[in-house]
C-alpha cells in the first residue's frame, strides 16, 4: 500500500477510521499495563489526528506519535488548540508541543535514537492498517524500537476478510502469535462484538466484527 493512498485519504476526507472521541477501550484497559505517569514515553504509531493522544497526555505521559500525513497532524493541532513548533529532525518534520512530539514521515524510517526510549506503545489502528506483506516488518520494527519490559496495548479487528477489503484489515489471534510471539509475551484482555456500532462497515456488507484487545510485553 503506497504512501499516496493515505495522502489521498486525508486530502479527500476519506478518514472513516478516525474516531471523533477517545477510543473507549483506552481508558478501560490502559491501567492494565501499569505504566507510571511521568515515567518514560508512550509511542503511538500511525497516530493520525486521534484524540487518544490527548487522553494519554492527560494521564501524565509524554506522548510520541508518528504519522505519514502532514494534513493529519496539522488538523490535530488546529482542532485541539495544540500549540506546536515544527522542526526538521533527520527524515522527519517534528511537531513539538507540551509533553508531546509528533513525527511527520515514514514509520519505517524511525530509529531508536530518533524515537528515544519508550515505556509503552499504544496501537489502535496501526497493525490493522497494514496489508499482510507489511505486518511482519511492522511488528519487527516495533520490537527494534522497544526494550525489554516495554508494554504494548494493541487493538485489532476480526471479521470475515472475504466480505470486504481492508483497510482496516482483519488480524486474527493466530497471526498475532506469529508476528509478536518471538519477541513479546502477550495475552488477550478483551474481545467485544462491535458490529452494531460500525454502520460504515455494515453498509459495505460486513456481517460479523469483533474488536480484540491485547497486552504485549517486550521480552
Amino acid at each position: 500500500m503506497q504512501p499516496e493512498f493515505w495522502h489521498e485519504r486525508w486530502r479527500t476526507g476519506q478518514i472513516g477510521f478516525h474516531q471523533p472521541a477517545v477510543e473507549p477501550s483506552l481508558p478501560r484497559y490502559w491501567p492494565e499495563l501499569g505504566v507510571p505517569a511521568g515515567r518514560g514515553r508512550v509511542f503511538v504509531p500511525l497516530c493520525g489526528k486521534s484524540l487518544d493522544l490527548l487522553w494519554l497526555r492527560q494521564q501524565g505521559h509524554f506522548v510520541v506519535g508518528v504519522e505519514l500525513s502532514a494534513a493529519a497532524l496539522e488538523a490535530f493541532c488546529l482542532e485541539n488548540g495544540v500549540a506546536a513548533r515544527r522542526r526538521a529532525l533527520g527524515p522527519f518534520d517534528v511537531y513539538e508541543a507540551e509533553n508531546m512530539e509528533l513525527f511527520r514521515g515514514d514509520f519505517f524510517s524511525l530509529t531508536p535514537p530518533l524515537l528515544g526510549e519508550v515505556a509503552a506503545v499504544y496501537d489502535r489502528a496501526a497493525l490493522i492498517a497494514w496489508p499482510p506483506g507489511l505486518r511482519a516488518p511492522y511488528a519487527a520494527r516495533i520490537a527494534e524500537l522497544t526494550r525489554p519490559g516495554c508494554r504494548v496495548l494493541l487493538l485489532t479487528l476480526e471479521y470475515p476478510q472475504t466480505q470486504i477489503s481492508g483497510p482496516p484489515f482483519s488480524v486474527k489471534s493466530e497471526e498475532i502469535a506469529a508476528l509478536y510471539g518471538p519477541r513479546f509475551t502477550f495475552e488477550e484482555l478483551a474481545r467485544e462484538d462491535i458490529l452494531a456500532q460500525e454502520e460504515r462497515l455494515r453498509s459495505r456488507g460486513l456481517t460479523a466484527l469483533a474488536q480484540v484487545c491485547y497486552q504485549l510485553v517486550r521480552k
